[in-house]
């Protein structure tokens, strides 16, 4: 089985076998290093001239790869820590998520930006954070997150070959080395369907992108909604089992991949959102304000388990205690059930 690095990898010699406009622009992407993280290891041997090493400005990176996609390519920009996404924040929101609609739909920037997140490193309060909820809702940019359960490979070989419009594809750092489809010994994983929501201007889909359902095998009707995604769908797997194992409290857990289509379908009354980003205004914020919105009194109560809205530190055992954990979402579930037995 291979590793979600190893899925990653072969989706990019793929995607660049299958179309000569598919480019790949970062810093240190070149053979032998391949990327900080070895996800682009042997591209620019396999495809000498279309794997660029660039300056170390993201900014700039970012700014030429739009230009790029404008022209016709299908670039592919790796930040080397998704920490620097604030330094393309202004040629993401004001340039190219905006290009398509200013220019009345004429216009196309199929540009994918790669972005490594999370903690658990021991890297530091600069290179250990979950910045994606700054994009959520940046009109025409899409925001997207694998897990390892799916393929995470093949989601994103569709989005660099058919997606028209930016999107933000982030890889959070643990995801890389666990098997794809890990630990499915123990629950059902089912693939409820495509996120078809069509993009801001409602002209083009972005592909599919799975939004996946697990439960345990064998258990009652769970009464308890979790709701994640990235590394955390694998912690709240986790939950999952010593709710059931031990507390007799059986959940079913909902993973999109697709992080700005925000109705999930639940099919409890109870939900408790879980990311790995800072608890203020961030995702699971949203989340539960359309649950609410759409489901008014039949959601009894819903909850957040998230970061503690401070920096991640560099110290192993102080991460711990900014970063959610298996034990916390535990301790949320069961406040979540009891309150209301």
């Amino acid at each position: 089985m291979p590793t979600v690095l190893e899925s990653l990898n072969a989706a990019l010699h793929r995607a660049f076998a299958a179309d000569g406009r598919v480019l790949l622009l970062g810093e240190d992407v070149l053979d032998p290093y391949g990327g900080a993280f070895k996800v682009t290891r042997g591209l620019s041997t396999a495809f000498p001239g279309r794997v660029l090493t660039t300056p170390i400005s993201e900014a700039g990176i970012v700014g030429v790869a739009a230009g790029m996609a404008l022209r016709g390519f299908r670039p592919v920009v790796e930040i080397m820590f998704g920490d620097f996404v604030t330094l393309i924040a202004d040629q993401i929101i004001n340039h190219a998520a905006k290009f398509r609609w200013m220019y009345n739909d004429q216009v196309r920037v199929p540009l994918i930006i790669r972005a490594p997140m999370g903690g658990r490193r021991g890297y530091g309060p600069t290179h250990s954070q979950t910045l994606e909820k700054l994009f959520l809702g940046v009109p025409g940019l899409r925001v997207v997150s694998p897990t390892h359960l799916g393929d995470p490979g093949h989601l994103l070989e569709r989005i660099i070959l058919e997606t028209q419009d930016p999107v933000l594809f982030v890889e959070n750092k643990l995801l890389y080395l666990l098997p794809v489809k890990d630990g499915l010994d123990d629950v059902e994983l089912q693939t409820i369907g495509a996120q078809k929501v069509k993009d801001w201007e409602s002209k083009q889909s972005l592909g599919p992108c799975p939004l996946y359902r697990l439960t345990v095998k064998g258990a009652p009707a769970p009464t308890l909604t979790l709701a994640a995604y990235g590394y955390m769908a694998e912690l709240a797997r986790q939950a999952m089992l010593k709710l059931a194992y031990e507390f007799e409290i059986f959940t079913e857990l909902i993973l999109p991949t697709d992080l700005t289509a925000f109705d999930l379908p639940l099919t409890t009354s109870r939900l408790l959102t879980i990311e790995e980003g800072t608890l203020t205004l961030g995702w699971g914020a949203e989340i539960i304000t359309r649950a609410v919105e759409g489901l008014g009194a039949r959601l009894k109560i819903a909850q957040r388990v998230a970061a503690r809205d401070l920096p991640v530190p560099a110290s192993g055992p102080l991460e711990a205690l900014v970063l959610p954990g298996v034990d916390d979402i535990v301790q949320a579930a069961r406040a979540a059930v009891e309150e209301l037995r």
